[in-house]
Formats: C-alpha cells, sequence, structure tokens
C-alpha cells in the first residue's frame, strides 16, 4: 500500500518521497481515504502511529494546488512544542505546492505570527490561547476555515482547554469539516464530538486484543532508590544499541537537576521544562531532533510535544500522574514502526499511584523489583556492558567553600588576633598634686 493507492496526488507524494516516507501507517490508511471525502472522523490511535499525516495529507489536498490566500484550515494542538512539529510536517507535505502554513503559539512575538497570518497563509496551526487572543485583536480572521483539525484531543481537556476549545468552534462556520484525533477516547471527547461533528466516523487504528500499550515497546519497572538514581540512569545510558533517550521528570526543578547532573557525569543531555524562555526550549527540542543532543531531560509539560522518530530509549525518572500520561511517555519511543525501551522508576511513596497504572494497564507488575545500579538484572534486562559505572569523566562541580564556624545563637567566632601592645595608663587625675584656694577647695595644680 502506497499513499498514491490511498488517493493522495503526485506532487504530495512526491515530497514525501524525498523524506524518505513512502508507506502509510494503519491509521493513515484507515482515515486518508475517508478524509477526502470530506466525512467527519474521530481517530483513535495510540502515540507515535502517524495521526498527524492522517489528517494532514487530505486537508493539503482538499485545498488544492494554488489555494487562495487566508487562513482556510485550522489545526488546534495542546503544546508548543507540539505545534511547531505538526507544522513542519505539512510545511513537508506542502513542498511542492503554494500552499503556506503558519505555526501560532505563545512565548513567541506577535509580530512574526502576524505578518505570516497578513501574507495569506492557509494552514493556520496553533495553540488554543494564542489562537484566541489573536482572533479577538481582530488579526486571525476563522470566519472561512472550511476543515478543522482538534491533534491530542484528550490532552486538550485534560489540560483545561474545553472552554477555549468551545470558543473556537464558535468561531468557524458550522458547515466545515471537523476531524479529532487522539491516543485515548474519553466521555468527554465523545460528548465534544457530538455537539460539534456531523454524524462523524469513528476509525480505530489498532486492535481491541492489542492491549493498552504498544506491543513494539519493552517495558521495564523498578523500584529504585532516590539516592541510587543518577547511578542507575547513567549505566542505562551506556546499553548497548541505547540512541537518542528522553527523561521524564514530575518537576521544573527536577528535571534541571538531573539534566545538569548528567552533564557532570559527562553525558550530551539538554533540559526541556516551563521555566526556560520559549526560544531556550526551541534550541533544546532543535539539538535534540538533529542529535546534537542525545539526552533530553524534560518535564510532563513536554510530553505530548516531542515527536522524534529515533528515540530508543524513555525514561520514567517519576511515575506519571495516571496511566494516560504513562502512555505518553513511554509513546515517545517506539514510532515509525521502530522498537523501543522504556523503563520506569517508582519510589516508596509512589507505589499506591504505581499500581493503579499497572491495574487500567493490565501491565502484569504490581509489585516492582527492588533495583539497585549494582543489581544484575538490571545489566542483564537493558543489556549494559559488565563493569560499566554510571559516570563517563570525573565530577567537574565547584564545591561550596567552607563557611566559618557558628556558635549557637548564629554569632560568628571572634576570629583570633594577635595581642595589641597597649599603651601605659595615665595617671588618674586623683593622684595628681593638689593645692589649696582661697575658698578652701582644692584643685589640681598645673
Amino acid at each position: 500500500m502506497t499513499f498514491a493507492d490511498l488517493g493522495i496526488d503526485a506532487d504530495i507524494v512526491e515530497a514525501l518521497t524525498k523524506k524518505g516516507i513512502t508507506e502509510p501507517f494503519p491509521i493513515q490508511e484507515q482515515a486518508i481515504p475517508v478524509a477526502l471525502t470530506g466525512q467527519d472522523i474521530i481517530g483513535q490511535a495510540k502515540t507515535g502511529t502517524g495521526k498527524t499525516f492522517g489528517f494532514g495529507l487530505p486537508l493539503i489536498q482538499k485545498l488544492g494546488l494554488h489555494p487562495a490566500k487566508g487562513a482556510q484550515a485550522l489545526v488546534v494542538v495542546p503544546t508548543r512544542e507540539l505545534c511547531i512539529q505538526v507544522a513542519e510536517d505539512l510545511v513537508l507535505a506542502t513542498g511542492n505546492r503554494e500552499t503556506q502554513v503558519v505555526a501560532i503559539y505563545g512565548g513567541k512575538a506577535y509580530e512574526g505570527q502576524i505578518a505570516e497570518i497578513e501574507a495569506g497563509a492557509q494552514i493556520i496551526v496553533g495553540t488554543p490561547g494564542r489562537l484566541i487572543d489573536l482572533a479577538k485583536q481582530k488579526k486571525l480572521d476563522l470566519g472561512k476555515i472550511s476543515f478543522m483539525v482538534l491533534d491530542e484531543a484528550d490532552e486538550m481537556l485534560d489540560l483545561g482547554f474545553l472552554p477555549d476549545v468551545e470558543r473556537l468552534f464558535a468561531m468557524t462556520p458550522p458547515l466545515r469539516q471537523t476531524l479529532m484525533f487522539s491516543a485515548t477516547m474519553p466521555s468527554t471527547i465523545l460528548t465534544l464530538a457530538r455537539k460539534y461533528q456531523n454524524r462523524p466516523m469513528h476509525i480505530r487504528a489498532n486492535e481491541p486484543e492489542e492491549g493498552h500499550t504498544k506491543a513494539d515497546i519493552k517495558q521495564f519497572i523498578y523500584r529504585a532508590h532516590m539516592l541510587d538514581k543518577d547511578e542507575v540512569v547513567g549505566r542505562i545510558l551506556q546499553a548497548e544499541g541505547r540512541g537518542k533517550t528522553i527523561i521524564f521528570c514530575k518537576t521544573k526543578r527536577q528535571a534541571s537537576k538531573v539534566s545538569e547532573e548528567l552533564i557532570d557525569r559527562g553525558f550530551n543531555a539538554t533540559a526541556l521544562h516551563g521555566d526556560m524562555s520559549q526560544e531556550a526550549r526551541e534550541r533544546s527540542m532543535a539539538a535534540f531532533r538533529s542529535g546534537k543532543k542525545e539526552i533530553l531531560v524534560a518535564t510532563e509539560v513536554a510530553a505530548r510535544g516531542i515527536d522524534v522518530d529515533d528515540v530508543t530509549h524513555v525514561i520514567n525518572y517519576t511515575v506519571p500522574e495516571d496511566e494516560k500520561n504513562y502512555l505518553h511517555r513511554t509513546g515517545r519511543t517506539g514510532r515509525a514502526g521502530r522498537t523501543g525501551i522504556a523503563v520506569t522508576f517508582v519510589d516508596w511513596e509512589d507505589m499506591t499511584r504505581w499500581q493503579n497504572i499497572n491495574a487500567a494497564l493490565e501491565l502484569g507488575v504490581p509489585e516492582p523489583v527492588e533495583t539497585y545500579s549494582s543489581s544484575a538484572h538490571l545489566f542483564e534486562d537493558l543489556e549494559i556492558p559488565t563493569g560499566t559505572k554510571g559516570r563517563l569523566r570525573a565530577s567537574t562541580a565547584v564545591r561550596p567553600e567552607k563557611k566559618p564556624e557558628q556558635r549557637r545563637g548564629g554569632d560568628r567566632r571572634p576570629e583570633s588576633r594577635p595581642a595589641e601592645k597597649r599603651e601605659p595608663r595615665a595617671s588618674s587625675d586623683r593622684n595628681r598634686p593638689r593645692r589649696r584656694t582661697h575658698g578652701g577647695s582644692t584643685k589640681p595644680t598645673e
């Protein structure tokens, strides 16, 4: 099966072929022919199975070779990183057409995005907040949208974007074609579909008996100890066949700390979290995609936006909040038909949460095995060479200077000083000779 067999135009097929994309994935095989007929779709497929081209190619083709200037297609995504990635994929597919694509998201100056809109971009890819902001400023006209997509719809709703999504629907014509794509399909999305779609067709790319997790991802769950985690990670990063790796952390501070620790250990790592400026986040992602950085330490906020095909390992430094986040994190590997490895560390305090995730996904690991950096099964499971240590070089971290000793009250102990030679004390006025005055009193003599 080829994209041409699915009805995709030759110029689009040629643009994909130049990038080595020749065979469609199951979600694409099912969604593309239906979308080309104008039918609304609810597309369900696991993360990393090619949903972007499943809606992107029909969208591009329906706009034509020489589309009129102005916004005609709207793709709404939950995160900035995913916005950039989806826009890049659509630009790739429009390489032989006059179609223009613009990415609209927060954290960047308005002027450049407004300039691209005013230049006549036909495909708008954006996050809800910035899209509504520009629409309210009358800089973005959604009144001629004929094709609307919600990508990663479940995550959009989880992040609290439901009111914004409904506002965007209200800004677009009711006769548009609407597609929703998602890894999971909670009842909220089905309710949204009934409200804003016209008799949508539900497409499911995986078989019900296939299981919740992707079959081409090996799952390893270890009960690890916080003080030993960095050493365990350092050894995993030297496993046979280890390529690009994503390490997910719970907090921004933790992501920054783990990244700094790995760099100190000699690994080529970079961080990605919400305390970084948008420019810094884009630099980190660009370095990771290009291979300049091979380890990305990220927070949950970045999980949806990382779409890199050649990630071999995902490490959950901490347990995700729930089973959906677990699927989204581990789904960063094993993409585009490749295999992958997902490792999850479970702390003692996270055992209950892990057991809930395990039960929901039927992973069969209710009690993870206790694991240390020296455990034999760690080396065997992940094909780590015997004798490997978690550090590639000696630490270069600067140790803080030792502070002066302090007393209990918080006052510093006074520094010892050489005894000063004191001048002899002047004799007291009381010992000076005195003379009697006429009034009977006395006063010192000069």
